[in-house]
């Protein structure tokens, strides 16, 4: 009998030999899909948290174009330093972490179902990898499939979180009308979207989102599961699994931005029917040709700094768990 579990599928068997789990004893260790979505979900808010400053500057820099556009913002930022400095010049220090409690919220969701689900996918003959048949290109495919999935269904949930969170983001203090924000919390977002816009207010963006989430998750958890079991067992401490986040967390980010671009472009129309783009494709279009091409990896400097949470969530969130079983062991 081997030892197994239904965690969210970080290569399991080698999280196993790391932590011991007295397979002399035949004993098997089953975290439930509320033992996965809280474990999970407490690595991703402390990691957003601790990165939030280089989130909101991220935001910022990324959408700075649609705040020309509306007139909230004067001149464009000449990099993520001169938005960083605006910031704290017009908005002070804690407004850096303006929307983080949106973003957690969010977050705390959306990363802990994308863990769950993904190792719920992994045990159906889909998308479970074959260790000893499956070829390389087959095991990164079917991971890259079973996580796109996973962050495709999660996205269903809290694309309207998602949407508030980018909005408050990017509610600077304008410098007309005294300097006054246009939202003054998470419910006032809802209130006022729905009122202009109605529901689809609150999902502008919703498909080409769903796509530019498959492709980033996909390759998020995929490449690290795929990754990460090639080195042995014995060498895979915190600081590797950290590099290989880390990386893996740049490389998804950069496939994906420019979708990311264009889903959060089209939500900054909410409110305003001039504003407003037919559907994605006339998003990139105009961008393209009223901004050019670099516009759409606008931000992404601070996206790669960004990264380190992500990487801090793979890492911390595979840590933590192969405490937790070792815990759950010892007071079984």
């Amino acid at each position: 009998e081997q030892t197994s579990s239904t965690m969210s599928g970080l290569y399991p068997a080698d999280m196993m030999k790391r932590v011991n789990i007295a397979a002399s004893e035949k004993k098997i260790v089953k975290l439930s899909f509320a033992e996965d979505f809280i474990l999970s979900g407490v690595a991703a808010v402390t990691s957003k948290t601790i990165s939030a400053p280089i989130e909101r500057i991220k935001m910022v820099v990324q959408n700075q174009d649609e705040m020309l556009r509306r007139g909230s913002l004067d001149k464009p930022f000449t990099g993520i330093a001169d938005c960083a400095r605006w910031i704290a010049q017009n908005e002070g220090m804690a407004a850096f972490w303006k929307s983080n409690f949106t973003n957690c919220l969010r977050y705390f969701p959306t990363q802990a179902l994308n863990f769950a689900f993904k190792g719920q996918l992994k045990t159906m003959p889909t998308f479970k990898v074959d260790k000893k048949n499956d070829s390389y290109v087959t095991k990164l495919t079917k991971n890259i499939a079973g996580g796109g999935l996973a962050g495709g269904g999660s996205l269903c949930f809290v694309y309207s979180l998602d949407y508030a969170r980018t909005r408050l983001a990017n509610d600077l203090k304008s410098s007309k009308g005294g300097g006054e924000r246009e939202f003054n919390g998470l419910f006032d977002v809802y209130k006022k979207t729905f009122a202009s816009d109605g529901f689809a207010g609150l999902y502008r963006g919703f498909n080409i989102s769903f796509v530019g989430i498959f492709v980033y998750r996909g390759f998020y958890f995929g490449l690290y599961d795929t990754i990460i079991p090639m080195f042995p067992a014995e060498s895979t401490g915190l600081a590797l699994r950290f590099a290989v986040g880390y990386v893996v967390t740049v490389v998804a980010g950069l496939a994906s931005y420019p979708i990311d671009t264009i889903r959060r472009r089209m939500m900054m129309t909410s409110g305003d029917a001039t504003l407003q783009y037919k559907n994605s494709f006339e998003c990139a279009s105009v961008i393209m040709k009223n901004e050019g091409f670099k516009s759409y990896f606008k931000g992404a400097g601070a996206n790669i700094l960004r990264g380190v949470a992500g990487a801090g969530v793979l890492a911390g969130f595979d840590s933590f768990k192969a405490f937790y079983i070792q815990w759950r062991l010892d007071n079984k």
